[in-house]
């Protein structure tokens, strides 16, 4: 890919993103565990895992979206829990991707990266608090990043499925 429009797409990604994660600050959330969201930026974050050549173009995705979120409408503790989670979460789909090629789909890669942003999150959390027992709260988000995992990850399977349809993308592999 041409650097310009590299950086074009790059940018895409973070604003797609970025829209993403203000839209699903307005819903409210459904689910019985308190801070518990669907994780519709991590859709981005997984196209971003797939269609680019170089992982770190992806990570770069993660950080301008979570900076970005922050300036919009966050605050220190929402930057520090973000980023705890998303480079957590980051490690664990690549390591997924790269460890488990052909035995693991675009879903399970998706739902290890919301479970590890779960306890990225959650150690966080433990060093704000100074205390590891917050970590016993780690099932119950598990069991919701499991399911929103899934989801996203089929979402993002849906798309890059019609992305193949453009010829630069057709080289993705799921």
């Amino acid at each position: 890919m041409k650097k310009t429009s590299k950086m074009v797409y790059l940018a895409l990604l973070v604003a797609q993103a970025l829209v993403l994660h203000i839209f699903e600050s307005m819903i409210p959330v459904p689910f019985i565990t308190p801070g518990a969201k669907l994780g519709l930026s991590n859709l981005v974050t997984v196209i971003a895992l797939y269609t680019l050549d170089d992982y770190k173009d992806a990570f770069l995705v993660i950080l301008m979206r979570i900076t970005l979120a922050t300036m919009f409408g966050g605050n220190l503790s929402s930057f520090m829990y973000s980023i705890g989670g998303g480079v957590l979460s980051f490690a664990a789909m690549v390591i997924t991707k790269e460890l488990f090629k052909d035995k693991v789909s675009i879903i399970g890669v998706s739902s290890s990266g919301a479970v590890f942003h779960n306890v990225g999150q959650l150690l966080v959390a433990a060093a704000i608090v100074r205390n590891l027992g917050i970590t016993v709260y780690l099932p119950v988000l598990s069991i919701a990043g499991i399911g929103t995992g899934i989801f996203i990850g089929v979402s993002a399977n849906y798309l890059t499925k019609h992305l193949k349809k453009i010829p630069y993308f057709k080289k993705i592999k799921q």
